[in-house]
Formats: structure tokens, C-alpha cells, sequence
């Protein structure tokens, strides 16, 4: 588990559900109620700051653009996360023992590839999005419409959903290694997402490192795009110009929230493909950790969104006021256009 190795307390081995199921380990009520505390505000941040992404953009006629339809889309992927897989295994974490049940478990494994993959498919698309922005601004309002905002957002969502439940519920994650796994890690009371070598490393080529490749080389491309046209606009004061500037300052908004994402994500990424071929010797404590950390990025998102976007803040103002339930108040203007 996440905390066996990392505290030196008294602690007692028991098991989930007796003999022949998993061992499980009771540690004392002041660590329980710690990690509970730490932990639940880990998910309770991501749940809630992504809620106030979602309604803020639902919500407000001014934010109905292609490119926060598919931020909308990556909020409501981290809320998701939050709900359906940081809660279960916070408490799998703590408690040590699955106590949802075997289909519970197929489908929390399935939502962990889908919304992975949903996240890095999301940032792929926002990518493109910046990347005619950009470099191609005369046909942006052409190729970037809310029409192909939608088509991208239904090829995120129906892509990630074949893989994810496709991987657990055909067993492809532990195809050639059945045996190994019923006899060595399977037991009640747990909930573990093991894979091959050849599974762990097919998907996570597939699903986070050609994404993430390609996005950085869109980025890259997007930079020195971006840095020729500053040095060929100049200070000029134009409306063109300025709409330059808000462009810009949106692309790297959504290129920080990349370069996050692959910051959370990259190291559980490298175990993932490196343990099952050193015989699966990676520290539990580790993965666990690690796996953690890739989660916890969806909690910073919307940060990122409230330090960036003052249109954001002004919304978030108006959300907990409760201004927003006036009739009015979907048409306020939360920047200048």
C-alpha cells in the first residue's frame, strides 16, 4: 500500500475478508484519520474547482467558444476522476482492502484508462485548437468550429471508452499471463489494475506517449510562431494585435496545463512500462505514490484556470455570491472582447 513503507508505526496484518483473501493492514486511527483528511481534500478540491470550471462555461453566453467546449470537456474528464476513481481508491489506499466488489472493481479499472485517456486525448485536440489559432489565424473561425468542437469531443470520449473497457472487460491487460496473475496477485478484497509487459507497454505508448510527443512538438512549432509574430507586430495598437495577445496568452495558459499534466503523469508512466519487465518488483508504496501524484493533477487544473483567466475569478466571484441564479447574469461580460 501507499503508506506500508512509509511509516514506522505498530501496525497488525489481518485479512479483507479472512483466510485466502487479501492481507490487509489496520493502521492506528490517528494515521487513518490523517490520510483520510489529506487525502478527501485532495478530492474534494478536484471535484469542486472542476464543477466551477464546468458551470462557469455552461453557464456564461461569453465562454460558448470551440476552444472552452473542449476545455469543458477536459474539466468534466478531472471531475469524473475525481468522483469515480481518487474517492474509491482513497479508501482502498487507507484501508487496504477492496469493499466494492468484483464488477466494481472491473468498471473503477476501466474508468482509470478511459479518463487517463480522455485527459491526454483532450490536451491533444486543445492543442490543435491553439496550434490554427496560432500559426493559422485566417482559417481558425473556419476549421475550428463549435461543429468540429464537438466531433473532437465525441472522438475523445468514444476513443477513451473502446479502450478502457475494451482493455479490462476482454482481459487484454493480462492476455498471455492469466496463470501468473490468478495464481500470484489476484485475491478477495482486492483491486488491482496489473498488466503485461506487453500491455502495459502498448498502451502506454498508445494512450500517454505519442499523444504527449506530438503535442510537444505542436507546442514547439506554436512557439516560434508565436515569437515570429511578436517580432513582426511590434507594439502596434491595434485590435489585430490585441487579438494576438489574448491568443497567445490563451495558448500558453493551455501549454502550461500540458506541461503539467506530463510532469504528473511521465513518472508513473516510466514504472508502468519498466515493472513487469523486472518481475514486477516495483514497491507497491511506490506505484501507489506515483499513481497519486498523476491524479492530483486534476486537482491543479483549475488553479491554473483561476492564476491564468481573470474571466475565471470574476466567475467563480459571481458562482459563490450567488449572483449567477439571476436571470440576467448569463449574458455578463467576463472580459473584453
Amino acid at each position: 500500500t501507499l503508506i506500508k513503507s512509509l511509516l514506522n508505526v505498530p501496525m497488525e496484518p489481518d485479512f479483507c475478508y479472512g483466510n485466502g483473501s487479501c492481507v490487509r493492514t489496520v493502521y492506528p486511527v490517528a494515521i487513518r484519520a490523517t490520510l483520510y483528511l489529506v487525502l478527501g481534500s485532495g478530492v474534494v478540491l478536484t471535484v469542486l474547482g472542476n464543477l466551477f470550471v464546468i458551470v462557469a462555461i455552461a453557464h456564461f453566453k461569453q465562454l460558448h467558444t470551440p476552444p472552452n467546449y473542449l476545455t469543458l470537456s477536459l474539466a468534466v474528464t478531472d471531475l469524473l476522476l475525481g468522483v469515480l476513481v481518487m474517492l474509491p481508491i482513497m479508501i482502498q489506499t487507507i484501508e487496504s482492502c477492496w469493499f466494492f466488489g468484483e464488477m466494481c472493481c472491473k468498471l473503477y479499472n476501466s474508468c482509470v484508462v478511459l479518463l487517463c485517456t480522455a485527459s491526454i486525448l483532450n490536451l491533444s485536440f486543445i492543442s490543435i485548437d491553439r496550434y490554427y489559432a496560432v500559426c493559422h489565424p485566417l482559417l481558425y473561425p473556419r476549421k475550428i468550429t463549435v461543429h468540429t468542437a464537438v466531433i473532437m469531443i465525441l472522438v475523445t470520449w468514444c476513443a477513451s471508452a473502446v479502450v478502457g473497457f475494451g482493455m479490462i472487460f476482454l482481459k487484454l491487460n493480462i492476455l498471455g499471463i492469466e496463470e501468473f496473475y490468478y495464481n500470484n496477485v489476484a485475491c478477495e478484497g482486492g483491486c488491482f489494475l496489473f498488466q503485461s509487459g506487453v500491455s502495459s507497454t502498448v498502451s502506454s505508448i498508445l494512450s500517454f506517449y505519442i499523444p504527449g510527443v506530438i503535442m510537444l512538438g505542436i507546442y514547439l512549432k506554436i512557439f516560434i510562431v508565436a515569437q515570429r509574430q511578436v517580432r513582426t507586430i511590434g507594439l502596434q495598437n491595434t485590435s489585430s494585435s490585441k487579438m494576438d495577445k489574448h491568443q497567445r496568452k490563451a495558448t500558453k495558459t493551455l501549454a502550461f496545463i500540458m506541461g503539467v499534466f506530463l510532469s504528473f503523469w511521465t513518472p508513473f508512466f516510466i514504472i508502468n512500462i519498466i515493472n513487469p519487465h523486472i518481475g514486477y518488483s516495483v514497491p507497491s508504496a511506490l506505484f501507489d505514490t506515483l499513481g497519486w501524484l498523476g491524479y492530483l493533477n486534476s486537482a491543479v487544473n483549475p488553479l491554473v484556470y483561476a492564476f491564468f483567466y481573470s474571466w475565471f475569478r470574476k466567475a467563480f466571484k459571481i458562482i459563490i455570491s450567488g449572483s449567477i441564479f439571476r436571470s440576467d447574469m448569463s449574458d455578463k461580460k467576463l472580459f473584453a472582447e
